[in-house]
């Protein structure tokens, strides 16, 4: 059974990406994967994940030994316990002002700590505030913890990465074309090109069948002609 292993970043949702691809191809084995810690793109090298959900702020990750192909944007946003002077603005906070508050390093607990979670409960104690993407913000999301958006803020990027050096890529691209938009009939879908090109060969033989059917048939129904210059045989006396 062909296989292909998908991973994502913390607070990708790429569940209706996984759900096109499993109704469009049932016979595919998908697995899929959060990962929380950890650098994502190693399991690219390794050989762990066919394809990676990548985060990343900047300058694309991309190069010689993998492709990345940008989705998204996402905002950045800061998290304060309730209380907190960041509920007094309705929807955004200046820079400036966030960074006058301490700050909390989602580096400082990981997953041995309890991750992310732990460090929410420590945001929510009003000891300090958290910078992060809003996608990660509603994950991880608590009613005694006040979200806003940062002005001027520093976005982060989602893209989908995947090797250079892939030996068979059907399945990968099929899932690459879906993330990307493309629906089932799409002319660009390898699956359907495919297609395309086997009704089309399978046209051009019925075609040229009939063609050559037709010709039989015509030859059968013309007259037989003399060879020109054949002399006619002479009739014989009674």
């Amino acid at each position: 059974m062909q296989k292909l292993r998908i991973a994502y970043a913390t607070g990708v949702t790429p569940g209706k990406w996984m759900d096109r691809f499993q109704e469009r191809y049932p016979a595919i084995e998908l697995k899929a994967w959060r990962l929380d810690e950890g650098e994502i793109l190693d399991l690219l090298a390794t050989g762990e994940a066919d394809a990676v959900f990548v985060r990343y702020r900047g300058d694309s990750p991309k190069d010689a030994t993998r492709h990345v192909i940008p989705l998204y944007e996402e905002l950045e946003v800061v998290c304060a316990g309730k209380d907190h002077d960041v509920e007094y603005y309705e929807e955004s906070v200046p820079l400036d002002i966030v960074e006058s508050f301490p700050q909390l390093d989602l580096a400082d607990y990981p997953q041995s700590v309890g991750g992310i979670p732990v460090a929410m409960e420590v945001v929510a104690s009003g000891a300090q505030v958290l910078r992060t993407t809003q996608s990660i913000a509603r994950l991880f999301a608590r009613k005694d913890v006040v979200v806003r958006l940062i002005e001027d803020g520093s976005p982060t990027q989602i893209g989908i990465a995947w090797p250079t050096a892939t030996e068979d890529t059907a399945v990968l691209e099929e899932f690459i074309g879906i993330v990307r938009g493309r629906t089932a009939s799409s002319s660009r879908q390898n699956s359907v090109r495919n297609q395309e090109q086997k009704a089309k060969r399978i046209n051009e033989q019925k075609k040229a069948k009939e063609k050559a059917k037709a010709k039989a048939k015509q030859q059968a129904k013309s007259p037989s002609k003399k060879p020109q210059g054949a002399k006619a045989k002479p009739r014989k006396r009674h």
